[in-house]
Parts: C-alpha cells; structure tokens; sequence
C-alpha cells in the first residue's frame, strides 16, 4: 500500500528525474488523487490538494455537457512543454491570466445559479491564451476542428496535455452534441466518466505470477 499522495510523488519523480522529461506534475496528482480538486504548485515544487466540493447533480451536468475526441495528431508532449519553458519569461501575463481563471471555474463549478454555460466561455478565454504560450500548442489543423467546432455549437474547449495534438475536450450544451459530432465525423469520439477514486490497486500477488 502506498498513500496517494506518494504515488504522485514517485510518478513526478520517474518522469521529471528519470526519464528527464520537461513536464509539470499536475497529471500525475490527478490521477494519483481523483477527483475534483485545487492544486497548489510551490516554487519548490512541493504541492498540495484540497478538494473541490461539487454538488453530485452538477458533476453529472457537467459530464452532459463535455465531449472528448482524439485529434489523429500525435506528438512528444515534453517537447511542446519544453517551448513554453523557454518562454515562460515572455508570458508572465498570460500565466497571471490563466491562474486567475483558476478561482473563477471554482466559483462556476461549485455555484447552484450560475449558467453551466460560463464553464464553457472560460475553457475558450483559456484556448485563446495558451496559444500564446508557444507555437507548438496548437496549429493550423487542430485551430481547424476547433473552429468548426464552435461553429457547430461547441462554447469552448481544450488540448489535453500540453497540446499539439492529442484529445481535444470540447463544452458543448447537449442540445448541439449531434451538430458538433457530426461536424467532427473524422475524429474520434472517446466515452469517458469522471472519477472520484483516483489510482488504486487491481491486482495484488506478493507471491508472484
């Protein structure tokens, strides 16, 4: 048995250490965690996770409104992470900006009046700024199935991972979920459900095969 909080600990450490990989750490607290939650990066690396407390009726609202679809692009993600390092110096603006989205999608998330809607007009603000980030995020292709996309009713979306390729997740209101798929017909469609348990064991043999 290992605690979760290990768990991430030793994934940063094979990717980051190990295999010397220019990558953050927030994929890994997510799958080690599950779950909703708000992490804290520290300069020094160390984080910490609180979760984030969301009403169960709006946990599956959301989940009606996302759709996740594969781009047919793949790519290093530690390679397109590595261009946003080197300019993390130029973009302090655009960080600032998409940290403080930060509480704002907390506030959405958490609230019982507000338009899930909002959720989706801030997944674009964030599209349009991590453009900024490095040329590598995203492309002329994958800017492409974006646009046709929204114009099929999506509100807004994300590359998963560092971009360049990879899953798209897209916020699109269950009304327009057929127009946007059909509008994707050459991606495919990957079925997904929240997680609220994070990693855990499913398969134990001390004694071996």
């Amino acid at each position: 048995y290992t605690s979760k909080d290990a768990l991430a600990q030793e994934a940063i450490h094979v990717e980051q250490c190990l295999l010397r990989e220019a990558v953050g750490l927030q994929d890994q607290v997510s799958a080690a965690f599950g779950g909703f939650n708000h992490v804290t990066i520290r300069p020094d690396g160390a984080f910490q996770v609180n979760p984030v407390v969301i009403p169960h009726g709006r946990v599956d609202d959301l989940q009606g409104h996302l759709l996740l679809l594969f781009t047919g692009i793949t790519r290093t993600a530690a390679e397109v992470a590595q261009t946003m390092l080197d300019n993390v110096g130029n973009r302090e603006a655009e960080l600032r900006a998409l940290q403080q989205m930060v509480d704002r999608a907390i506030e959405i998330l958490t609230s019982a009046t507000t338009d899930l809607k909002e959720f989706g007009h801030l997944l674009h603000e964030s599209w349009i700024l991590k453009r900024e980030l490095s040329p590598r995020v995203s492309n002329s292709t994958i800017d492409g199935l974006y646009e046709r996309a929204r114009r099929a009713g999506a509100v807004g979306g994300k590359l998963l991972g560092a971009g360049g390729g990879g899953f798209m997740l897209l916020f699109v209101p269950p009304g327009d979920r057929a127009n946007v798929a059909a509008a994707l017909g050459d991606m495919i469609r990957v079925p997904f459900k929240f997680d609220a348990s994070g990693s855990r064991v499913v398969l134990y043999q001390p004694d071996g095969w």
